[in-house]
């Protein structure tokens, strides 16, 4: 996780390319929303589609120059980085297997690089990723949306400042219902890529989901993962990846903690839920309810934390945009990862910029602690859920 607060600044917005994204991908345009929420970036040029003609439309439908509009990311790379107003920093919005050789090339290339979780589709890129980011210099950005989310900074906070006292349990579920049922059968797009290995890599639920649960445990209580025992299911006849996960975890120090990922569990549309319990007190958090944070010292009453309320810190009040009441979630949380982004591309513009504490978002590092819990789970259930270190 890198940190810091922007000093120095460049003029002007950041001139942003993207990989993937086009006709009927959802995250695409949850991005390009993120991006442009502060103003911070232009987007200016893509490589949409694999598939050239539906690159060119998705282009056109975003208004991008037709001469911006390249039919892969190599050639994007390479054109972009010639130009006196080439891009100054990509996002990579590609299913998973994709997300390594296109930061490759932008990061060869001098282009600053955000890229979707997870890293990438197995360990041994993963790491060839992180080299590839400390010998090129420049910036990495993974989007794991939810570390952006104002009362998951209070929570960090909270624990940080050691109002829960020593860490001893913490829990992390990710339900979903959307995947009950075989819809990659029906050629679902979203489905479809993610129930491939070709494309996702060795997990199914939990490279998808349980890897924010899990970045979501680390980034909030700062506990370093020991050990895992992992129970992998595919419920659904004929899916080759998992659709349910249930792990234990061991952290170093000595707390434990248990984390569920589902996408076959009726009744649940987006439940990512966090809770953490030390010698001193509790918290609980929820992203269908993002704005509230309920934190209970011992032997006191359940107190309801919310954002820009009472008791909300400078941590979540840095990343608050509208007033108190006024709901914010899905959309900001990744705006706010973009935000933390810019600030940092914008002091990598001049020499000399430097970056405070208050500036945090996940990095490469993050990425590939992500890939190696997904292989490690794997691993572990494979083997009847024996122990296995991370």
């Amino acid at each position: 996780m890198v940190s810091g607060k922007q000093i120095e600044t460049g003029a002007g917005p950041i001139r942003l390319g993207m990989v993937g994204g086009g006709q009927g991908a959802f995250i695409g345009g949850v991005h390009r929303i993120a991006a442009r929420i502060d103003g911070e970036y232009a987007l200016v040029a893509g490589a949409l589609s694999s598939d050239a003609e539906r690159a060119r439309a998705s282009a056109a439908e975003l208004g991008l120059d037709p001469e911006r509009s390249y039919g892969s990311f190599e050639e994007m790379a390479k054109a972009e980085s010639k130009r006196d107003d080439g891009i100054e920093a990509v996002a990579i919005v590609t299913p998973n297997h994709m997300h390594w050789p296109a930061a490759k090339v932008f990061l060869e290339a001098g282009i600053h690089v955000i890229c979707d979780k997870p890293l990438t589709s197995n360990l041994g890129d993963a790491k060839k990723l992180a080299k590839l980011v400390e010998k090129s210099g420049k910036l990495f950005v993974l989007t794991h949306n939810y570390t952006g989310y104002p009362m998951v900074r209070q929570a960090r906070e909270l624990i940080a400042s050691g109002k829960l006292g020593d860490i001893r349990v913490v829990q992390a579920e990710y339900p979903q219902d959307w995947l009950t049922e075989r819809l990659e059968a029906s050629g679902q797009k979203q489905a479809a890529w993610r129930t491939d290995p070709k494309q996702s890599g060795v997990g199914g639920a939990t490279g998808d989901i349980g890897t924010h649960a899990y970045n979501l445990a680390r980034f909030v209580t700062g506990l370093e993962l020991d050990s895992l025992s992992a129970d992998l299911t595919a419920f659904v006849d004929g899916r080759p990846l998992d659709d349910n996960a249930h792990v234990m975890l061991r952290f170093k120090g000595g707390a434990k903690g248990m984390l569920w990922a589902s996408q076959v569990a009726p009744g649940n549309e987006n439940a990512l839920k966090l809770r953490v319990y030390g010698t001193k007190g509790g918290l609980e958090w929820e992203q269908e309810q993002p704005n509230h944070l309920w934190f209970t010292p011992f032997g006191q009453p359940k107190q309801l934390i919310t954002r820009g309320g009472a008791g909300a810190g400078a941590a979540a009040g840095r990343v608050s945009r509208t007033p108190s009441g006024h709901p914010e979630g899905y959309l900001e949380g990744f705006a706010n990862i973009y935000a933390e982004a810019a600030r940092a591309i914008r002091a990598a513009r001049k020499k000399g910029g430097k970056l405070a504490k208050d500036v945090v978002f996940p990095t490469v590092t993050d990425g590939v602690e992500g890939v190696a819990f997904v292989e490690a789970c794997v691993k572990s259930s494979a083997k009847n859920a024996a122990w296995t270190k991370l």
